[in-house]
Parts: C-alpha cells; structure tokens; sequence
C-alpha cells in the first residue's frame, strides 16, 4: 500500500497533464508544444494512469510459467452417464417450456385473451396483460430454442 501512496504523491508533482489522443502525459514542456502536438491540458482532477505489465518480458527471467492442475479426461462410461442424466434434464425442461408455452398461447388466445374483472373498467391494465403475455411467449420460445440446442450438442445416445 505504501508504494501506492508515493506514487500517488508523486503524481501530483509533476506538474500539468495533457491528453494526446488517448495518451496521458506531463513531458510537455510548454503550451506551444501542447498545441503543435495537439495536446489538451487536463483541468479539474488528479489522473491516475495504470500501465499494465508486459508479457514476454525480461522481468520474469529465468522462472518457468505457473500452470493450472489439469484434471484428466474422464473415462467412456463416466462421461456416458453425464451426458444421460444432462439429456435427461434438458428433455424434461424441454416438456416443461412446452407445456407453458402451450399455457400461454391458450390464455393469449390470438391477441385477444378474456378480460379479467378489473380489466372491465380499466382498458389499460387489459393491454399491459397482454404485452407482458406476448413477451412471456417470446421468452419462452426462445427458451426452448436454447434447449433444444443444447440437446443437439450432446452426442447420440
């Protein structure tokens, strides 16, 4: 934390700021060359710039990369048995969106769903019904589309 803080009061020090393009510098030397460099000083605030390292440097000579543990590849039967259960999960979503869907289109009965009792006298919250009924349907629609494209990536049984 310290070395953030002298740095940061460094920053401060070093005079004026002056964006060139979207880089950030205080090696200007005068206003003239601000303008002949197409610089604008910065005004109204501190600007902390964060470089990030460089890969492929010198600064880790000599140290091998760290790598992640990787797991070895399950066996046939064990990966089998994954993929049953997730088909069998995603067919039983699939049934589950349909029959909703099914719901849904019912109720909305081609735009024109049966007003409610309070949707006698207020029109308006007959027509929010609606549209969230037909948003509803789009969004289970594409559920189901998203299901039975994942079904389509597992392999055959």
């Amino acid at each position: 934390m310290l070395p953030l803080v002298l740095m940061a009061s460094g920053a401060q020090a070093q005079g004026n700021v002056y964006r060139c393009g979207n880089e950030y510098t205080n090696s200007v030397k005068d206003a003239k060359e601000a303008q002949a460099r197409g610089c604008k000083l910065v005004e109204g605030g501190n600007v902390t710039v964060i470089q990030t390292p460089r890969q492929g440097g010198n600064s880790g000579a000599g140290q091998a990369p760290v790598r992640a543990p990787v797991a070895p590849p399950p066996d046939n039967a064990e990966q089998r048995a994954r993929d049953s259960d997730t088909r069998m999960i995603l067919e039983s979503e699939l049934r589950k969106a349909e029959a909703r869907q099914t719901d849904l289109l019912r109720e909305y009965n081609n735009g024109e769903p049966e007003k409610m009792g309070s949707e006698a006298r207020n029109y308006q919250k007959y027509l929010d019904r609606v549209a969230e009924l037909k948003a509803a349907i789009a969004r289970n629609d594409s559920d189901i589309a998203g299901i039975k494209r994942e079904l389509a990536r597992l392999p055959a049984r």
